[in-house]
């Protein structure tokens, strides 16, 4: 498994995930965020994905601008015998997206090229 154009890797729950998000909203098929997953592919689980799946969600909405309420679905998932999230992300309607925190600056935009959120310029 590796990282493609749609899909995104996470060992763990950072601080980069508005970024990663708001990248797949940008984009025009949207993409997949697994928490739990390293870039190799090796499953690391997550010791509290309820948890995490909370803190997930008040991140996305509280963090991203327009709205990306009802884009984006978080589901736990098990491999491997461990917990891992897996966050779809739809395209959005109301492009361009951006962090809240940045408004539309190089710093709060973001869309994705290849297997990588860039900012836009």
């Amino acid at each position: 498994m590796t990282e493609t154009n749609r899909i995104e890797y996470k060992r763990e729950l950072s601080d980069g995930l508005e970024k990663e998000v708001i990248a797949f909203l940008n984009y025009r098929e949207g993409g997949i965020i697994y928490i739990g997953i390293d870039k190799e592919g090796n499953t690391y689980g997550l010791a509290d994905a309820d948890g995490d799946q909370l803190k997930i969600k008040d991140r996305l909405k509280n963090n991203i601008r327009p709205s990306a309420l009802g884009l984006f679905d978080i589901v736990s998932e098990e491999r491997e015998g461990k917990n891992i999230l897996k966050i779809i992300v739809a395209s959005g309607p109301e492009k361009p997206y951006h962090l809240k925190k940045y408004g539309m600056s190089e710093k709060g935009c973001f869309m994705r090229l290849g297997s990588a959120a860039e900012p836009m310029p």
